[in-house]
């Protein structure tokens, strides 16, 4: 052994046998390991931290990406067609139609005096500017004049929309097919667990009674509140999916911190983890869905 100038012992190299230097050696890479390990999340929290929010919608192995406000409008767009009782391809053709004129924002301007989700005109018959503001409404407008063109269930998506908008230039919807084409299969239940979205934690905490009461309004269902949840016990499948994916959309405008479907929860989150479902404690029915504000 060795001392230093101080006097305190140390061992030298020579004075360690092989186990001692096999230790050594461990313990050195389990810190490189855990500063490694260290590091990346800490990477990961900052690539958190300064990814905007957003949502994911993921179906036949394509995925786009929504503002969570988008999100949100796409949703009443897609339980609207459910509630009248119209197929996806309906939703489809108004989703497609309104990124088009608003980008799927609830905008106040337009051309001449266009407003709203689907730049519809008072002035044209489409109504008061504070009802075409209301996105139920205008949605409801929009599919009053869809289920009227001939044929268009099977119509071309550019040539139904321009039938009903009568725009500039007609054309321009079809390069939005595929993407309103995912996003309404996905909020129509089709696709489940197929729209996520990272989202900052609510500011207010939401009511459970609204959310309820917003089911009833879009999808024309009636849920049950206890205590900060919401629950509906869906008749079908693609009906749970179909307001479980709602829930996930309009979280940024209800407060909603978790959805589950059966075994399947989305829990709200600023980190990557909340653009997935993951498995959660089943409730026993697969299609019961439970949306809880706390």
């Amino acid at each position: 052994m060795t001392r230093t100038g101080g006097g305190a012992l140390t061992l030298s190299e020579d004075d360690r046998g092989p186990g001692a230097r096999r230790i050594g050696r461990l313990v050195a890479l389990l810190l490189v390991v855990a500063l490694g390990v260290g590091g990346w999340v800490g990477v990961r929290r900052a690539i958190d931290s300064f990814t905007p929010a957003q949502c994911e919608v993921r179906a036949s192995g394509q995925s786009f990406t929504w503002a969570p406000d988008q999100a949100s409008n796409t949703a009443v767009i897609t339980a609207i067609a459910i509630r009248r009782g119209l197929p996806p391809r309906a939703a489809t053709i108004a989703i497609a139609t309104a990124i088009q004129e608003s980008k799927v924002r609830n905008i106040t301007y337009g051309d001449r005096d266009s407003v709203g989700l689907f730049q519809q005109r008072p002035s044209q018959g489409w109504g008061t500017v504070e009802q075409i503001m209301n996105p139920e409404y205008s949605s409801n407008a929009f599919y009053d004049a869809l289920i009227k063109v001939p044929d268009w269930q099977n119509a071309d998506i550019a040539h139904a929309a321009q039938e009903v908008q009568r725009s500039a230039d007609g054309t321009a919807y079809a390069q939005h097919e595929g993407k309103a084409r995912v996003t309404a299969s996905v909020l129509a239940g089709y696709s489940p667990a197929g729209i996520g979205c990272r989202l900052e934690a609510p500011t207010t905490a939401g009511s459970a009674s609204a959310v309820a009461d917003l089911i009833s309004q879009d999808h024309g269902l009636t849920a049950r509140v206890e205590g900060d949840t919401v629950v509906l016990d869906a008749q079908t499948s693609e009906q749970a999916w179909a307001v479980g994916a709602w829930g996930v959309a309009r979280a940024i405008d209800t407060g909603v911190v978790r959805v589950s479907v059966g075994d399947q929860q989305w829990s709200r989150s600023r980190s990557s983890s909340a653009l997935t479902w993951h498995s959660a404690d089943s409730t026993g029915l697969s299609t019961r869905v439970v949306i809880a504000l706390r």
